[in-house]
């Protein structure tokens, strides 16, 4: 099958080059270095799934209408990579594979009256150099509708994924989306110290910084109505126990994460981007607690800090110091 994935970044890559070695025909999009490189050298993908190159069509935009499109640059940069590729994707299922709240919003706008489906990628997966990839740490994408309805668009895709990669198609998409961004709490610490989510999770201060932020996820989430979806062993009735119960409940979880993730250290998205010199994707994460917090009576002010903070590093290219971010968060 022809498949289109726009942005080929770590998770992109990933996908773009599992899809290859199942043997369909990919044409991915990317810009500057990586276009070059990728066109060059193809998409050399490593580690807990095996080594492969894929060499797949690689162009700034789409020359072609694919027969399934898979988008997964970051939320923000969503909306602007579907504008560019209007034309070709008229009438081509769509699959949105991103992180936080908003993105798939914001592409579904653009699509009037087409059935959007989204994804969460669950597996672990750096960019390590321009058309480089490599996967940390293996599990399944998910896939399922941001709106209730009908999940048939779902399921076609998940036929035409699996033998590519583990996939599942899930029935409360939106509560697993917000479990989801309950777990991407972890990129926000590594993007302002520049440490690993494992480092950050193994200091005892800074997980409770994390763990605060988490707390303040899951009770605006629940003044949102919000039934979590099981992600990663994470419960609605785990989650509540973070939200509600002692502190050391949410370390815990914490600690399985990191124990989840394994030995390799893993930067987290948001610090590849800061890495990479590029804007990161903080405003639909922690930043979209803040912005869901809006009128539900629940604060959320070490989300609101820790989003400060990662604008303040993308803004100046210095990291800081645990003892800055600890401090500040005690405030």
């Amino acid at each position: 099958m022809r498949i289109a994935v726009l942005g080929a970044g770590a998770i992109g890559g990933t996908i773009a080059a599992l899809l290859d070695r199942a043997g369909h025909d990919v044409h991915v999009t990317a810009r500057g270095e990586t276009l070059a490189a990728i066109r060059e050298h193809g998409i050399q993908l490593r580690g807990a799934w095996g080594e492969h190159t894929a060499r797949v069509t690689a162009t700034h935009t789409l020359d072609a209408a694919p027969e399934l499109a898979i988008l997964t640059t970051k939320a923000m940069d969503g909306a602007a990579a579907v504008t560019a590729n209007l034309d070709a994707l008229k009438g081509v299922p769509l699959v949105v594979v991103q992180n936080g709240l908003g993105g798939i919003e914001e592409v579904t706008e653009l699509m009037p009256g087409r059935a959007v489906v989204g994804a969460l990628a669950l597996f672990a997966a750096s960019w390590v150099s321009p058309g480089v990839v490599t996967v940390t740490a293996p599990a399944g994408t998910w896939l399922g509708m941001a709106t209730e309805g009908d999940d048939s668009p779902a399921r076609a895709a998940a036929e035409v994924l699996a033998p590519a990669l583990p996939v599942r198609v899930v029935d409360n998409f939106v509560g697993a989306r917000w479990t989801k961004l309950v777990i991407n709490q972890v990129n926000a610490i590594p993007a302002i110290t520049g440490l690993s989510v494992q480092e950050v999770i193994s200091d005892t201060a800074l997980r409770r910084v994390m763990v605060r932020g988490m707390r303040e996820a899951v009770r605006v989430g629940r003044a949102k109505g919000i039934h979590f979806g099981t992600v990663n062993g994470l419960s609605h009735s785990t989650l509540l126990l973070v939200a509600w119960g002692p502190l050391w409940a949410g370390e815990i979880v914490a600690l399985r994460l990191r124990a989840y993730l394994g030995d390799v250290p893993n930067p987290g998205s948001t610090l590849q981007s800061i890495r990479r010199g590029q804007p990161t994707e903080i405003d639909y994460l922690t930043g979209a607690v803040v912005a869901q917090s809006a009128g539900t009576g629940v604060q959320a002010p070490v989300n609101a800090l820790l989003t400060e903070l990662v604008h303040e590093v993308e803004r100046t290219g210095k990291f800081l110091p645990p003892e800055t971010v600890i401090s500040r968060a005690q405030a």
